[in-house]
């Protein structure tokens, strides 16, 4: 539950939004509130949207939803198991069939966005989640009323790639266990976080330990990281979207190498691009401000328009 006693916060809520998939979310703010979806990374369950990053968010007029994607935290868990010989497969370009596509991750946002009677929403996305939300804008634009882009990239191999000491971190177990899960976390997050911008040992434990006690599933980070590396090239389809976009990205990001974030912002017409010096593959509360400015003046840019389609209940 949030500190803050002005923000409303809503319990964790389930929504199903397709056959065998039900997402586990939350609210920040009020209903009356300009609808903000929140959309997390690899393995990323939605503790990490940060409950204070959440609050300011609501604090500057939104009505902040954050999710457990597909296959993380108290999300459904999806049949169908991933080697590593199909991520080589996928990686050099070859056919594999995938569980699932990032496509079918964005179906997920719309809906949740439909149990929640939203018609339309400003949409965030983070790493992976930047990938889901730019095929939301690309698949279902009438859905996006402003995109923010997240340390993200679009789909081209030769842009956004990762620092290639990083995958056989990525590849090992991480033990049995509580403690071994939260000591590979966050050696995880010294390595891959913001230089400039550090986050304590006692933070990162803290949220490693939420993380799993959240459940946690090799095989699910496995399936998404199957749909990422089997994702197409948005570079075309990017150039046609016409609502307002922003594009975040850090100079020292090893996970996804900042000319993703260019190449997104190029791809984009009227698409603004802020490359912040010294940040990396992580949201550290030193850029909660800059991260939430951005997502405000980027929503402002967008037309005024009606927040829900019906009286849509997000206690169910």
């Amino acid at each position: 539950m949030s500190s803050n006693a002005d923000v409303p916060v809503s319990e964790e809520l389930l929504a199903p939004v397709s056959p065998g998939v039900e997402l586990c979310y939350q609210t920040f703010g009020s209903p009356d509130g300009d609808p903000l979806l929140l959309v997390m990374g690899l393995g990323g369950p939605m503790n990490w949207w940060d409950d204070e990053l959440c609050e300011q968010l609501a604090g500057e007029g939104f009505q902040v939803v954050r999710y457990d994607n597909r296959d993380t935290g108290r999300s459904s868990r999806i049949k169908g198991r991933v080697g590593r010989a199909q991520l080589v497969q996928a990686f050099l370009g070859r056919p594999v069939r995938a569980p699932y596509t990032i496509s079918d991750m964005a179906g997920d946002a719309v809906g949740l966005m439909d149990h929640l009677g939203w018609d339309s929403a400003h949409v965030v996305g983070v790493s992976m989640g930047g990938m889901i939300v730019q095929t939301l804008a690309v698949e279902h634009p009438d859905r996006v009323r402003s995109m923010t882009s997240v340390m993200s990239t679009l789909g081209r191999r030769t842009v956004g790639w990762q620092h290639p000491s990083l995958l056989p971190m990525l590849l090992s177990p991480r033990g049995s266990g509580k403690e071994a899960y939260a000591a590979t976390s966050a050696k995880m997050w010294n390595v891959i976080g913001s230089p400039h911008f550090p986050v304590s040992e006692e933070r990162l434990r803290e949220r490693a330990e939420e993380t799993f006690d959240r459940g946690v599933s090799t095989s699910g980070v496995m399936r998404q990281m199957l749909a990422i590396v089997s994702q197409p090239d948005r570079s075309k389809a990017l150039a046609r979207l016409a609502m307002p976009v922003a594009v975040l990205h850090g100079s020292a990001d090893k996970m996804v190498h900042v000319s993703g974030g260019r190449a997104t912002a190029r791809a984009v017409p009227g698409a603004e691009l802020l490359v912040v010096e010294g940040m990396g593959h992580d949201l550290p509360p030193q850029l909660f401000d800059t991260l939430v400015d951005l997502v405000r003046r980027t929503a402002d840019r967008a037309p005024a328009t009606q927040g829900t389609r019906s009286a849509g209940d997000v206690s169910r």
